[in-house]
């Protein structure tokens, strides 16, 4: 397995339509990690959030319902949860299962996802330099709206994107 495609060999994002988003049942859990405590949630197709619980539970879990705000939520851990847990804390990548990311976005924001996927582990890259590969190039401002609205943080990487002076951008958690 080539290391620096880690992310997009086990994670397979699938768009959400808007009729899927009016009518959800989400079922979420809270999990202790090396990276800290994360709030995750999942439909029945694949995990839909991943967030780091920075403030309180209740203020995480907040964002989730604004982010799906007529879904049916449930506190459950559910098979692809733990599979996903497992995933973020193995080292041996070698055996991790596909996991399905069932995410509701703009065809613009899935593009900047999926794009986020090919960035080599260990490695960075810009605003910029993912809106030329979208063949996008004065668009980076959008993609780093994109970059920041990315409702599965770890899983899609958005903390290696850099702004193209290098410094850092507002990471949604810190």
């Amino acid at each position: 397995m080539k290391q620096e495609r880690l992310n997009s060999r086990f994670l397979k994002v699938l768009p959400m339509s808007a009729e899927e988003s009016g009518n959800l049942s989400i079922a979420y859990s809270f999990t202790e990690t090396p990276f800290g405590e994360i709030l995750m949630a999942s439909t029945s197709k694949g995990i839909c959030y991943l967030a780091f619980v920075t403030e309180s539970r209740d203020a995480v879990l907040d964002e989730l319902k604004h982010i799906f705000p007529h879904a049916a939520y449930r506190e459950h851990r559910d098979e692809l949860q733990q599979k996903t847990v497992n995933a973020v804390l193995s080292i041996d990548k070698e055996n991790i299962d596909v996991l399905p990311l069932h995410l509701k976005g703009t065809e613009f924001q899935l593009s900047v996802w999926k794009e986020l996927l090919n960035i080599p582990l260990g490695g960075i890259t810009s605003y910029g330099k993912i809106a030329q590969k979208l063949q996008k190039p004065n668009a980076c401002r959008a993609v780093g709206s994109a970059v920041g609205d990315n409702p599965v943080s770890v899983l899609i990487p958005c903390h290696r994107v850099l702004r193209t002076d290098g410094g850092l951008g507002g990471y949604h958690w810190g």
